[in-house]
């Protein structure tokens, strides 16, 4: 499409047609014939166009009139007819779309094959896929409708004029289409990385960088189910890598802590009772002693026994013999 709107000065032919779209069947009857040709003319000299005095232009107009004699109607008619039947979908192409309309026209009006008309025609068509589009826009109303024409490639000031919008909306708007399109790149570059991998891993490495399952679906064409079965396998490996983390907590907590009252022989219980007196006699803050026991092979067990109250320490002692 076009990016900005065609303000072209009207061409002869056009000019022409359209002074005999407004003709009556009495202009055209042979003893006015002339004096019509000579006011069409002098009309026609007021737009900028020379046609009483140039011989070109007013044999122009005279075949023009001819050919509506002929016809029997203006040729104004059927190509007005022609371009209000344009469909959004007829001019996708707008070359393709002027030559169809000529070459339905041309067998009754053969003028329009002329090359020159064909550029004009061109330019009124590609006016036309404009207005069908801002049109189509509207429908769709707000972001959806600026977003449509944004995708379509129009100029930034055409969308802010014809959609009646300021120009801080058109650029928030503009700035989330420039950022999906970025995404929908990252995400295109990301698969295309992934080449010759499996397609679990290629979903695999999707979601590790943060691709949604839309931007999966819609951009690498992959379907629902696959994504969900290695979201699914994913999960369960990240609980048994839980898991086996909590374990090894356990294990190594257990393994600072030393083993339980119950599982120290009663000799041990008593010598390291012996230690941690020892260390008493140096302290009797919580922390200190604490400290000093993670220095020795003293269990934790005893250490909490001993930190617990006064007294706790013999009991212990007296229960396991000394």
């Amino acid at each position: 499409m076009t990016t900005n709107e065609i303000t072209d000065k009207q061409p002869l032919w056009l000019l022409i047609e359209e002074q005999i779209l407004g003709l009556s069947s009495g202009d055209l009857e042979a003893g006015k014939l002339e004096q019509t040709i000579a006011n069409m003319a002098k009309a026609l000299d007021d737009t900028g166009h020379n046609v009483s005095k140039n011989g070109g232009n007013l044999l122009q107009l005279r075949w023009a009139l001819d050919a509506r004699i002929k016809v029997g109607k203006a040729m104004m008619e059927d190509f007005n007819a022609a371009v209000s039947a344009l469909k959004l979908e007829d001019v996708t192409n707008p070359r393709k779309a002027t030559a169809s309309l000529t070459d339905g026209l041309k067998d009754t009006w053969p003028a329009l094959s002329d090359y020159d008309c064909k550029v004009d025609i061109l330019k009124i068509v590609e006016n036309t896929r404009l207005d069908l589009y801002i049109a189509r826009a509207k429908e769709l109303g707000g972001e959806e409708g600026i977003r449509y024409l944004i995708g379509d490639g129009l100029a930034s000031e055409v969308i802010i004029n014809r959609m009646g919008i300021s120009e801080e909306e058109f650029k928030r708007v503009n700035a989330a289409v420039e950022a999906e399109l970025a995404e929908i790149a990252r995400v295109k570059s990301l698969f295309e990385e992934a080449e010759g991998k499996s397609v679990e891993d290629k979903v695999k490495k999707l979601i590790n960088e943060n691709v949604t399952d839309e931007s999966m679906i819609e951009v690498c064409g992959l379907d629902q189910a696959t994504i969900d079965g290695v979201k699914n396998a994913m999960e369960e490996e990240l609980k048994e890598k839980q898991r086996l983390a909590e374990e090894e907590a356990a294990r190594k907590k257990a393994e600072a802590e030393g083993p339980s009252l119950d599982n120290i022989p009663n000799d041990q219980i008593l010598e390291y009772i012996e230690s941690i007196r020892e260390i008493m006699e140096f302290t009797e803050k919580e922390d200190e002693i604490r400290t000093m026991s993670e220095q020795s092979p003293i269990p934790k067990v005893i250490v909490d026994v001993a930190v617990s109250g006064p007294g706790e320490l013999d009991k212990l002692e007296e229960k396991a013999g000394g």
